[in-house]
């Protein structure tokens, strides 16, 4: 489905340039990926390891130096309408939910964000070839608003009643829970989360990833899971790519990550706990 291949990227550098004459930070070096439909790829690394320059890429928002990024086979920067395609296919959850859902909305207009995507989708396209309607799958994109607002609550395991509220009087689990249903209601193929469970605490980190889960089945969707923490990526994804100084040092399943033979990999092995 979405594959990246060769992908390099850098930025201009005053102070490189100053002390050494060159220009330019390399950030990633010749990065490859595929990710299949229906799977769920981590990409993991520490903090400047590039981890969110890929996703930037991934999400058609910077165009790399070099390498090509294509989604069932279309290039996604060879031309506008290619990068079009992908973001009417693929959604985001940020880390920070309280700067990506705005104060001033309510739940149900932060929802509606999503639900204007995929409105534009439709009149567009007559919706996207693979992408069902998250309340009835498999039949025409006909909806009443204010009636899928609320299956997208119910769906992300939030009442109905939450629609009126305001960021500010939900937790922090509950929010994140309704940035997953703006991303849903676009009916998305795929949904990227960068770090998106990281600044929650460990009982809710368990429950947000059971959610995904849960709204990976029901809904045959396709997740890229850029994260630091190896013990979640264990839990949900099935491949893991581990992102070090820009470089790919390994990339394998998940069910095989203890016969790593990378430094990297294996000096983050050696602090994990695993969820019981």
């Amino acid at each position: 489905m979405l594959e990246l291949n060769g992908i390099c990227v850098s930025f201009r550098s005053e102070r490189q340039e100053k002390l050494f004459g060159t220009s330019r930070d390399q950030i990633l070096f010749d990065v490859s990926l595929r990710v299949p439909q229906g799977t769920c790829l981590g990409i993991l690394g520490e903090s400047g390891s590039g981890k969110s320059t890929l996703g930037r890429v991934i999400c058609g928002l910077l165009k790399p130096d070099r390498g090509e990024v294509r989604i069932h086979g279309t290039s996604v920067y060879a031309s506008r309408s290619g990068r079009k395609n992908l973001q009417k296919r693929l959604s985001v959850v940020f880390q920070d939910y309280t700067t990506s859902a705005n104060p001033r909305f309510r739940v149900k207009e932060i929802i509606a964000e999503g639900l204007a995507a995929r409105e534009r989708n439709q009149k567009n396209n007559g919706g996207i070839a693979g992408i069902t309607n998250t309340a009835q799958p498999g039949t025409p994109a006909k909806w009443n608003r204010q009636e899928e607002t609320s299956h997208l609550l119910e769906l992300v395991g939030l009442n109905a009643s939450y629609a009126d509220r305001y960021p500010h009087e939900l937790s922090g689990g509950q929010l994140q829970r309704v940035c997953i249903a703006r991303a849903v209601a676009c009916q998305p193929e795929i949904i990227l989360f960068d770090e998106a469970i990281s600044s929650l605490d460990a009982h809710t980190q368990v429950q947000i990833m059971d959610l995904l889960r849960d709204l990976k089945e029901k809904l045959g969707l396709t997740y890229i899971f850029i994260t630091h923490d190896l013990t979640s990526v264990t839990y949900l994804c099935d491949d893991v790519l581990f992102l070090y100084h820009g470089h790919v040092t390994e990339h394998i399943p998940v069910s095989r990550i203890a016969e790593t033979k990378d430094a990297y990999a294996q000096k983050l092995l050696s602090s994990i706990i695993e969820f019981e």
